[in-house]
């Protein structure tokens, strides 16, 4: 396994020529890159968990320490402005020595609003990129998140360099490591809170520490896409159990899903049928494929699995003309992932950010754009018992192409959605998920 060390420099200098052209296309001198501040809470001295400026984590993996800055030109060694304040109230983050230093001109800030003491004096040239538009102002920057510029880097972040790609094979492993444990305590029968609990200790994790509030569902709640409830008290029978959750190195996200069934029964069987579908879609992620055909492919596969286990009692082709598909299905195949979990350029043409649409019938697709060598995917079909849907479904002209029985008999369980994280390679598919050791 390489070494991120040796990776790094590479990506360093893919950034660089990256900058380079951009700010050679926008008439330029640099960019000044926020990592960004702590938020707090209204009327209250408190604040949010701090999450970093994607745009800076790009370049260096501190992902935790605000009031951060980056200076670049793609030419010249990038100047990292690193706050380090003399503080007795919070634990203060050291500078970390590792393999990164070397390629900055580091500098130190004890006072964050020092920081125009270290920045370029006059900003006309310089375009800031960061969430705090009245901090910018103050300091004097005319140029702010350009459009151009968002869009030109948006577009290329979706192309992961070999640095990128470990870090998040090492985030899957890391996520793997705690979906196991989730598996063990939901088959021993614990709550909500207690799997989610089980989740981090095995990842030695803080609940602030994911890359997104994880979705751990026992029984109906797998019906519920975005559940975050995490009920405290245990089920009177265990029967299904969703879990949906990732975790981040060096600021890299994974976003794995997988569903398990407390007994063998008919929904086990939808399980495993589900998961065979799931890889068929990751054999469809090639270079030179459309998304958003990936996306309708799979809906008719949906179909005939509804077909298979008698959900529908018309033909799979009549249930996707139908539009039924979409109660069971409600979402889109997948999306990008990288330093964000919904990660940037997904529905980009090209670098100046032409919008590619999706179809009309297809509102929540996450990504329309080409597929290409060294994009990164999640792949996540679902099929889910949603009441709400159901009853809107039942109402309708086509509310007589379902076999409510055997729907019915589904919903004590929820729903399934499985989610793999693949690397796109010029010549085969690298499931990151599987080939951690995530079944």
């Amino acid at each position: 396994m390489m070494t991120l060390a040796s990776l790094y420099p590479a990506h360093i200098d893919e950034l660089q020529q990256r900058t380079k052209q951009v700010l050679a296309r926008e008439n330029l001198q640099g960019l000044v890159i926020h990592s960004g501040q702590e938020l707090k809470a209204f009327l209250d001295d408190t604040g949010y968990p701090f999450k970093v400026n994607p745009h800076f984590k790009h370049w260096l993996p501190i992902i935790d320490v605000p009031n951060s800055w980056l200076l670049l030109n793609g030419e010249d060694k990038p100047t990292l402005i690193y706050y380090l304040p003399v503080d007795f109230w919070h634990k203060v983050i050291a500078l970390p020595e590792d393999y990164w230093n070397d390629h900055f001109d580091i500098k130190m800030l004890s006072k964050a609003t020092d920081v125009d003491k270290l920045l370029p004096y006059d900003k006309k040239g310089y375009a800031y990129i960061g969430a705090h538009i009245e901090v910018a102002q103050a300091l004097g920057f005319e140029t702010i998140n350009p459009e151009n510029v968002l869009n030109y880097i948006h577009y290329h972040r979706a192309y992961k360099t070999a640095y990128e790609q470990e870090c998040l094979r090492r985030s899957n492993a890391l996520a793997v490591n705690g979906h196991k444990a989730a598996e063990q305590a939901f088959l021993a029968g614990a709550s909500e809170y207690e799997i989610m609990q089980a989740y981090l200790f095995a990842m030695q994790y803080g609940e602030n520490e994911t890359p997104y509030g994880s979705i751990v569902c026992v029984n109906e709640n797998a019906s519920i896409l975005h559940y975050t409830m995490l009920d405290k008290a245990k089920p009177d029978a265990h029967r299904s159990f969703l879990i949906d959750a990732g975790a981040n190195y060096h600021g890299y996200a994974s976003d794995i899903t997988r569903t398990y069934a407390f007994e063998n029964n008919r929904f086990s069987e939808l399980i495993a049928r589900m998961d065979r579908l799931m890889l068929t879609a990751v054999d469809g992620l090639k270079p030179g494929a459309s998304y958003v055909d990936l996306h309708i492919a799979t809906h008719l596969q949906i179909a005939q699995v509804l077909s298979e286990f008698s959900f529908i009692n018309v033909t799979p082709e009549s249930a996707l003309e139908a539009g039924i598909v979409s109660t069971f299905f409600p979402h889109g195949l997948g999306h990008h992932l990288g330093l964000q979990v919904h990660d940037v350029g997904g529905f980009m043409a090209d670098e100046r950010g032409t919008y590619v649409n999706t179809p009309d019938n297809h509102p929540f697709l996450r990504t329309s754009r080409m597929v290409e060598a060294n994009q990164v995917f999640t792949i996540e079909p679902g099929m889910y018992f949603i009441d709400s849907l159901l009853a809107d479904l039942k109402k309708s002209a086509n509310g007589s192409m379902i076999n409510w029985s055997k729907v019915d008999e589904m919903r004590p369980f929820g729903g399934i959605r499985i989610e793999d994280n693949i690397i796109v390679h010029q010549s085969h598919n690298e499931n990151m998920t599987r080939e951690s050791g995530l079944d």
